[in-house]
C-alpha cells in the first residue's frame, strides 16, 4: 500500500505559480513511477505530467510543456508540480497517482491515487 497526499493547491490570478506537493507513504516510493493529473466536472482525469522512478525521465501534456515541471524526491517521499504562467484553462483538481508499470498517460495504470487539490485560476 501507498499513500498519497497533496498540497499546495489554490487560487492564483492568471500568469501566476503554484507549487505542488504529493507526499507518499507506504511501500519504498522509489519503487514507483509518478504522474499528476487533473479533472474538471463532467470531463475524464487527463495525464498532466509523468516521472520516471529515478526522476530521469520525464513528459508533459502538450497543453503544459514548458510552463510545467514535475520534479521527485526519493529521499524525502515526494513528487512535485512546479506549474508557471497558469491560466483559467488550468483550474481543475489536481491528483498524484503511483503506478508499477505500464503508459504513464493512461488512469487505469496507475495504483495509487490521492485525494485531490484545487487549482483555480482566475482571469
Amino acid at each position: 500500500q501507498v499513500q498519497l497526499v497533496e498540497s499546495g493547491g489554490g487560487l492564483v490570478q492568471a500568469g501566476g505559480s503554484l507549487r505542488l506537493s504529493c507526499a507518499a507513504s507506504g511501500r519504498t516510493f522509489s519503487l514507483y513511477a509518478m504522474g499528476w493529473f487533473r479533472q474538471t466536472p463532467g470531463k475524464e482525469r487527463d495525464i498532466v505530467a509523468a516521472i520516471s522512478r529515478s526522476g530521469g525521465g520525464t513528459s508533459y501534456a502538450d497543453s503544459v510543456k514548458g510552463r510545467f515541471t514535475i520534479s521527485r524526491d526519493n529521499a524525502t517521499n515526494t513528487v512535485y508540480l512546479q506549474m508557471n504562467s497558469l491560466k483559467p484553462e488550468d483550474t481543475a483538481v489536481y491528483y498524484c497517482a503511483a503506478r508499477v508499470s505500464g503508459r504513464a498517460s493512461l488512469v487505469y495504470n496507475y495504483d495509487y491515487w490521492g485525494q485531490g487539490t484545487q487549482v483555480t485560476v482566475s482571469s
